[in-house]
This record gives C-alpha cells, structure tokens and sequence, in this order.
C-alpha cells in the first residue's frame, strides 16, 4: 500500500509540473531574438588606460560586470594593451642596460690604458 501512495504522489507531481511548464508558453506576442547568441553590443563606454600606465592605474580599472561575470571584451583590450606596454619597457629597459654595460667596459679599458701608460 505505502508503494502505491508512493507512486501515486509522484504521479501527482509530475501532472502539477507539467500543468506549470505548460502555463508558461511563450507570448506570441514577444519579440524573437535572432541573433541570440550574437556578441553583445558595445553600449559602455571604453576601459581605457593612458599612455603610458602607471601602477596606479592598473589599481584603479574597473570593468561593467556583464551577464557570466566581467565584459570579456574590456578584459582582453586592456590586457593586451598591458602587455604590449611592458614589452616596450622591457626592451627599453634592456637596451639602456647594454649601452650602460658598454659604457662602464669604455671606462675599464679606458682606465686600464691611463694606468699602464702612467706605469711605463
């Protein structure tokens, strides 16, 4: 008998579920979005960093959260930008560390030659 009363509110609760799934038929009335999945349109205004970023404003983005978290678009143009800035620091970086290399090696053999000529 438990069985049976079991089955039958199971029964009963899917017929309450499909009731409920079929009260909510689409509106014919309610415009059909074709391009669903589309990418969305870019309404916001521009993350945007100056010209050359400082820490600080790194500290101070913020990105419009969209519907599955922060807009993915924004994100990668600025990361790229990031990225793109610190390759050029990085090579300028290094560049100044060879002609500084350069310049203390002129100075050594420079130095060296003063001492050997002043000793002969």
């Amino acid at each position: 008998m438990s069985y049976f009363l079991i089955f039958l509110a199971v029964i009963l609760a899917a017929g309450a579920a499909m009731y409920v799934v079929g009260l909510n038929k689409p509106d014919a009335t309610a415009p059909v979005y074709d391009d669903a999945l589309a990418a969305p349109v870019a309404n916001l205004p521009p993350v945007l960093l100056p010209g050359e970023p400082v820490p600080a404003d790194v500290d101070r983005l913020r990105f419009s959260v969209g519907l599955r978290g922060y807009r993915m678009d924004q994100v990668d143009e600025v990361l790229d930008l990031l990225r793109d800035e610190l390759a050029v620091k990085n090579a300028r970086i290094a560049e100044l560390e060879a002609s500084l290399a350069g310049m203390a090696a002129a100075a050594d053999a420079g130095a060296n030659t003063g001492t050997a000529a002043g000793a002969s």
